[in-house]
């Protein structure tokens, strides 16, 4: 049985089986320049959030004032973060088909068998190298995270990464002022890249590692996420850095 058929028919007292994994494995890297057929709204007020978040939003009712709050770009296979904050929309954003696909058939069975839980949290297949500001008004967003993002080892792929000048002024956009930006990778050389760009950017300034030991984030993307999981399991090195959103003198 499908696992979309699973959810459909679920009856009292059953268990929705989570999505298998290995039937959704897709290769790690996806051209963000390349033309992938993806749906975006002109502009933000006119995205329907109902399909994504049904129990906050309706397609006919003008009264939906709740918004995403975290978006978690290239969130790959994980849910990790819904759980800690319950009161907050969070975004998942992947670029690949069958990570996508996977990720919203595990939310559909978490939700089937936990009704209160994981209401918060959707996937969507975007690129969010082009269309952030057809999603998210100025200023709306408290955490964006990016989290072991492919590294584009080579110089000429350099342009790809997620984290640059350009990119980060529309972050910066993006992000409420005392907002948060959260990057997290085990390849030294891509977080001394991301550290290089935010620090140079005039609107972000780096929070002390010490000002976070009580932030539960940052357990979450370093031990709880299915990629910081798997640096653990190879035993690798993990590199974090958060940016704190500040004022525009």
């Amino acid at each position: 049985m499908e696992d979309s058929e699973q959810s459909s028919n679920k009856r009292p007292g059953d268990v929705v089986k989570l999505p298998r994994k290995r039937f959704y494995r897709q290769r790690a890297h996806a051209n963000p320049f390349s033309d992938h057929d993806l749906i975006y709204p002109i502009k933000p007020d006119e995205m329907d959030w109902s399909p994504y978040f049904p129990k906050y939003f309706s397609k006919d009712s003008k009264d939906n004032t709740k918004k995403v709050d975290f978006i978690d770009v290239g969130c790959g296979y994980g849910v990790a973060l819904a759980p800690l904050f319950p009161d907050k929309l969070i975004l998942g954003m992947e670029i690949r088909t069958k990570v996508e696909d996977y990720v919203k058939k595990r939310i559909d069975a978490l939700r089937a068998n936990q009704e209160d839980l994981y209401q918060n949290i959707a996937v969507i297949r975007m690129n969010a190298m082009k269309f952030l500001p057809n999603f998210f008004e100025p200023g709306q967003l408290s955490k964006m995270f990016f989290l072991f993002p492919d590294p584009h080892f080579k110089k000429k792929k350099h342009k790809n990464r997620i984290i640059s000048p350009n990119l980060l002024a529309e972050y910066a956009y993006l992000l409420k002022v005392g907002g948060q930006l959260y990057t997290a990778t085990d390849v030294r050389e891509l977080h001394e890249w991301m550290v290089e760009k935010c620090d140079a950017h005039p609107l972000f300034e780096r929070i002390p590692d010490e000002e976070l030991k009580d932030d539960p984030c940052i357990n979450c993307i370093l031990n709880e996420t299915e990629e910081g999981k798997k640096v653990a399991r190879n035993k690798g090195d993990k590199h974090f850095a958060v940016y704190r959103r500040i004022e525009n003198n």
